[in-house]
This record gives structure tokens, sequence and C-alpha cells, in this order.
């Protein structure tokens, strides 16, 4: 079994900023297999299912942020998930709108839900699917900037990122990693 698990923030006023980029990456998902998160566990939402016969859990933390680790580690116990089984979709700062990057290991890089992931899980050693948000915020601090929401013409090119990456993480389901991340990394939409 997978767990494929994407980061944001859960109340509404965060819906389209940057930093929900990994909710907006799990909605796709969702609406792709006409699923909905019916399973209330654990601070976080989620649902079992299977994508192209392979048995998967599709969730959303509800811990914030920050405390991402803190729905995952007690989800991935209770269905007896491996770490290396987790696939982890978020933004990433230090890319640009219109690329992705896959890793089947590595640190947080700064990123505050990863670092709660890791240090739940006490490993590094999870499959990560970045979404790049952009490099261009020095007129704002990074906080101010993941929290924007995305312009009409930001989404709309974000949007085809998006899409990308839920297809990588459909194939994470079908292909080894290291196919992925050479048939996705170094691409750009734009």
């Amino acid at each position: 079994m997978k767990l494929i698990v994407g980061l944001g923030n859960p109340e509404l006023k965060y819906m389209m900023t940057r930093h929900n980029t990994g909710f907006l990456a799990i909605d796709e998902l969702l609406s792709r297999y006409n699923l909905n998160l019916d399973n209330d566990k654990f601070n976080g939402l989620y649902t079992k299912t299977k994508i192209d016969e392979t048995p998967v859990i599709i969730a959303k933390p509800m811990t914030y942020m920050n405390n991402s680790g803190e729905f995952i580690r007690p989800l991935a116990d209770f269905y007896k998930i491996a770490p290396s089984d987790i696939i982890v979709v978020y933004d990433e700062l230090a890319l640009p709108v219109g690329r992705i990057k896959v890793t089947k290991e590595g640190s947080a890089a700064g990123h505050n839900g990863i670092k709660s992931i890791i240090a739940n899980l006490g490993t590094e050693k999870f499959i990560k699917v970045r979404i790049g948000i952009g490099v261009e915020h020095s007129l704002v601090s990074q906080v101010d900037f993941v929290l924007m929401k995305y312009t009409p013409d930001e989404y709309k090119v974000q949007k085809e990122n998006i899409d990308r990456a839920v297809d990588a993480i459909v194939s994470l389901l079908k292909v080894d990693v290291d196919k992925v991340m050479n048939d996705y990394n170094g691409i750009n939409v734009l």
C-alpha cells in the first residue's frame, strides 16, 4: 500500500495560496478518479482506494503545515506503511513555477512541513514530489510570499504544473522512482 499526502493548511483563507499547492495536487488527483476524502482520523482527512490496481491512501493533514508529521506518522503506523511507500507532494520555494522535482530521499531544505515529517518518521527516505512556486519573492518575506494567493495568470501556469505532478504521482504507482525522476525532473512547462 502507498500513502500519498499533500501538504497545506486547513483553513479556507489558505485555499489558493502557494503554500497549499500540495493540497491543490491532492484535489486534482481526487478529481481525476472521482474520489472524496471520506475518513477523518489522526487529525487529517483521507480515503482508501486503488489506482491502477495499486492500493493507496490519499490524504491531507489538518494539523497545519508545520505539524504534518503528527498526522502522517500515526496514519502510516496504523496501516503499516513503510516510509519508502510514502509520497509527499508540496510547494517548493527553490523551484520556479513550471517545474517539479521528484526525489526518493533528502533533507527538508528549510520546508517546515517536511521537517515535521522527517522528525516524526525518523527518516528522510520517503518520496517527495516538489512543485515549484517561484523564486522571485525579493519584495516580500518568504513567509508572506508562500501565504500569498496565486494570481489568475500564475495559477493558469501552475495548474499545468500541478497536473504534471499528479501524472508523476500516478507513474510512481506503476514504475520505479528512478524512472519517474528521469521522466519528470528538469522539464519546464513555461
